[in-house]
């Protein structure tokens, strides 16, 4: 989550309402991206992310994932969206004066990145890869992980054999707060195909890597809570994921705002800030 929470489900395109990308980038960089910190760290210390790792972020966003990969020391790192707004962002983090280019280092990390879908990375790099990651949370609506699978598969012909690809997916809903707000505000989108809501199942991510023909080799749990100032940088946050796109496009802007912000009041603390602790998981598999 293309957790975002994170830029997880992408609605179709004939469903998509027209939103300000510009603002929706920007809001998922400065609010949003910085709530799955917590699950980039985590991977990155199991696996000992540095100077051995070649990385390759697919749906990698605005790229926070990949400058603390570089902040390890990293080799290189690609990253690869389909964004182009959220790309804007993550050149400016990570290639601050390649003049607007896709290529670059920072500090000693090559960095490249890449705007189209996950198979357009395959060529990326001359090197294989060591670790893929997919950081954009599944098991959130229903078919969020459609397609994961090809796309894997189109991008790992770089990734050396025994390269470690990560898929991360939302916790169970008891131990996921922000499930009762997504629920809520994305009801208006059920009658749409493919956009309603359902709880995470134990081997969502499981099934994925297998269906890429990846072979499944531990796993973990990491508590993501996500914190904002006010209600109004919550709704913002939440929206940049594009969760509500499906909703908004069925109804309209106002109706979810309204939709959001009243699922979120529970959640509000006396000091005016909104808290809603969650649980992520976290997958590892192989490439045989």
């Amino acid at each position: 989550m293309t957790p975002t929470l994170v830029r997880q489900h992408r609605p179709h395109a004939d469903s998509t309402p027209r939103v300000d990308r510009r603002a929706r980038a920007r809001d998922w960089s400065e609010i949003q991206e910085r709530m799955l910190v917590p699950l980039y760290e985590a991977v990155y210390e199991r696996l000992e992310v540095g100077p051995g790792t070649r990385l390759l972020g697919l749906r990698c966003g605005a790229g926070l994932a990949l400058l603390l990969a570089a902040s390890r020391g990293a080799a290189a790192v690609t990253g690869v969206d389909s964004s182009p707004e959220r790309l804007a962002l993550a050149r400016e983090r990570l290639l601050p004066d390649a003049r607007r280019g896709a290529h670059g280092v920072h500090g000693r990390t090559a960095v490249t990145l890449v705007s189209g879908r996950p198979g357009d990375a395959a060529d990326a790099e001359t090197a294989a890869y060591t670790l893929v990651t997919v950081f954009e949370p599944a098991g959130c609506f229903a078919g969020d992980a459609e397609g994961l699978d090809e796309q894997l598969a189109a991008a790992l012909p770089r990734a050396g054999r025994g390269a470690a690809v990560v898929l991360a997916g939302w916790g169970p809903p008891e131990r996921c707060a922000t499930s009762s707000v997504l629920r809520a505000a994305a009801k208006p989108a059920d009658p749409l195909r493919g956009h309603s809501w359902r709880p995470a199942r134990r081997d969502d991510l499981e099934d994925v890597a297998r269906r890429a023909g990846l072979k499944p080799d531990g796993s973990g749990r990491v508590a993501c809570p996500f914190g904002y100032a006010d209600l109004d940088s919550a709704v913002r946050g939440l929206l940049s994921t594009g969760l509500f796109d499906a909703a908004i496009a069925a109804t309209d802007a106002k109706q979810i705002d309204k939709e959001l912000t009243e699922a979120l009041h529970v959640h509000r603390r006396e000091d005016g800030t909104v808290w809603m602790p969650n649980v992520f998981r976290y997958l590892i598999a192989r490439v045989p």
